[in-house]
């Protein structure tokens, strides 16, 4: 079921750590901090143009929400709740630090109608949070996590791939770890360089040194596999499109398209996978040659454009040589050759 949110920006207040990826008014594209008229007047907007008010919540993201001053978060929050119940938005999505969840945050939350909660765990490496100046542990996060599913809300987080010394093999231990928590949502944001940080800083003077831009999207793609397997459902992969990151950019991984170069690249495997499997001892270049009429790959419909590839990617790959039919028994990511 299709989901929205009523995105409000909570610029870079009530974090107690500058994390050395974070430039937070860069990201948000925010400068001024909201106030309850401000909340009123989005909230009084989006319920008369949202049409699918059942799948849809009030969003406070930017900031780590129940680390600001206490009574700015009581009048936010009170002015979003008069908006959440029957004929209204479904609840409120919050994101917050790990490290600033505890029963009594918890008790307030409910109380205000927050029904959601994201928790920006960025790496489960320790070696990694502490090089990155995070401020918590992966402890912190497990903890957290246990918390607020345990009150009943629902649990997303969200990570970062490609982390001062994070190695690949890191990112794979963070996704395996956070599929052992089970959380309803992730989202992976492969890391961005951003002026003005610390990461910037290293950057420039050669001690932080990324892997190649398709290595992380082989991470990436994996990672969606994997979360997709576990029946987690991926809410964003890459970060959100905007002239304020291109504008702050100086390395990392954007692409206003990352998710599906991703999904692309995952297709691309499983196409190659299913040629190989009916002509042993051939390379896919040696199939595509000799092959007189275009394979026939079946992928669920709703998949049809991420298996062409974006910009027609893998129809270019395999030299137009494949076309894609429709099944709809077929799941998310699965492909099969027929014919």
């Amino acid at each position: 079921m299709p989901h929205s949110n009523i995105s409000i920006f909570i610029p870079h207040v009530g974090c107690p750590h500058m994390c050395a990826f974070c430039n937070q008014r860069t990201i948000s594209g925010e400068q001024d901090i909201p106030r309850a008229e401000d909340v009123i007047r989005i909230c009084s907007q989006a319920l008369n143009e949202v049409s699918d008010l059942n799948n849809s919540e009030i969003a406070f993201f930017g900031g780590s929400f129940t680390a600001i001053e206490r009574e700015y978060m009581l009048e936010l929050l009170e002015a979003a709740h008069e908006f959440v119940g029957a004929g209204k938005f479904k609840g409120i999505r919050i994101s917050t630090r790990p490290d600033y969840i505890d029963g009594e945050i918890l008790d307030i939350l409910r109380h205000y109608g927050v029904t959601a909660i994201e928790l920006g765990a960025q790496s489960m490496r320790n070696h990694v949070l502490k090089a990155n100046e995070r401020g918590h542990t992966a402890e912190d996060v497990y903890r957290a996590s246990e918390l607020i599913k345990k009150r009943g809300f629902e649990l997303g987080l969200q990570i970062m791939t490609g982390l001062y010394r994070s190695k690949y093999a890191d990112d794979l231990k963070t996704m395996y770890r956070v599929i052992k928590i089970a959380p309803s949502t992730v989202r992976i944001y492969p890391t961005v360089i951003l002026k003005g940080t610390k990461l910037a800083e290293l950057y420039d003077e050669g001690l932080y040194k990324p892997i190649s831009f398709e290595r992380m999207i082989e991470l990436c793609a994996r990672m969606l596999e994997e979360f997709d397997a576990n029946n987690i459902r991926v809410i964003r992969c890459g970060l959100h499109s905007s002239d304020n990151i291109k504008g702050s950019k100086v390395g990392g991984f954007y692409h206003p398209a990352f998710k599906e170069l991703c999904e692309s690249e995952i297709f691309r495997r499983k196409i190659e996978t299913e040629i190989l499997k009916s002509n042993l001892n051939k390379t896919v270049w040696e199939c595509v040659k000799s092959r007189f009429k275009p394979y026939v790959i079946a992928v669920n419909p709703l998949s049809i454009s991420k298996a062409v590839g974006h910009k027609k990617c893998n129809s270019e790959y395999f030299g137009n040589s494949v076309r894609f039919v429709a099944d709809e028994k077929l799941s998310k990511y699965e492909c099969e050759l027929r014919g």
